[in-house]
């Protein structure tokens, strides 16, 4: 059984050492509210540093961070979220929010109908009504989305004034510009680089990735609709925030 670290300075070497090796570390889970251990399995933290109580990776914790220290009261807000995963922040949100509408998107399926136990919703034409959202959250969703443009103004649409999405979507580009991996054309998808598949939760073929997205991306949604987006950057070992393509945006609607 591997000793577990408690010193910030081991679990930094730790975290740098190459060739890498498993360890684990402890620490207080954003998400669990209480102190856990924290196994970090692989060098690739974004999918192998996990949580002992609740399973969750770095991204989760830190959009549970984020949305925590700018929502401290959850229980009174109408929230939505799109594309909810089974663990981490999505139950986090789901038990502390009795107001909060969990939604996938099925093509085949009636918008705004409800499904499996969710709400069927295509960010690109949202049923729900102007100004009735307080706060709209998606976890790794926008890289999956055709029209980005659109999609930010539903958001806009149906958030109140002040409404913001709180969001994670990995910035792979960095510094570079967002690049276009495929279009829907005349109903059809055009590829533009070859296809790559991410997880879906409701999906085992997975979901075809669209954009790889920079920091420009800030820029893009505040033109397509009158929001300002702000990128968090947490880095934070003692609740075990670090990893790759860990930023949190957040875009309130003016």
């Amino acid at each position: 059984m591997r000793s577990v670290l408690t010193s910030s300075r081991d679990i930094a070497l730790a975290l740098g050492r190459s060739p890498f090796q498993p360890f684990a570390h402890a620490g207080s889970c954003p998400i669990c509210e209480k102190e856990v251990v924290f196994e970090v399995r692989d060098g690739w933290l974004r999918d192998n540093y996990l949580c002992s109580g609740c399973g969750s990776i770095p991204r989760e914790r830190a959009i549970t961070h984020v949305f925590r220290t700018l929502f401290p009261a959850v229980d009174g807000l109408v929230a939505h979220e799109s594309s909810p995963a089974p663990r981490g922040f999505s139950p986090w949100l789901k038990a502390r929010c009795p107001k909060l509408v969990q939604s996938h998107f099925w093509a085949d399926r009636p918008p705004g109908s409800v499904h499996q136990g969710f709400r069927n919703e295509n960010l690109e034409s949202l049923t729900f009504a102007d100004a009735s959202i307080d706060v709209h959250v998606s976890q790794d969703v926008l890289e999956h989305v055709f029209d980005l443009d659109r999609v930010s103004r539903e958001l806009q649409r149906t958030l109140r004034q002040g409404g913001a999405h709180v969001f994670t979507t990995p910035l792979v580009n960095k510094e570079r510009p967002t690049f276009q991996r495929a279009a829907m054309r005349e109903g059809r998808v055009g590829h533009l680089a070859p296809p790559v598949f991410h997880g879906n939760p409701i999906d085992a073929s997975g979901s075809l990735v669209t954009f790889d997205f920079g920091y420009d991306l800030v820029e893009r949604i505040d033109a397509a609709a009158p929001f300002h987006t702000t990128v968090w950057i947490v880095d934070d070992i003692w609740q075990g925030i670090r990893a790759e393509y860990n930023e949190v945006l957040v875009s309130r609607r003016r």
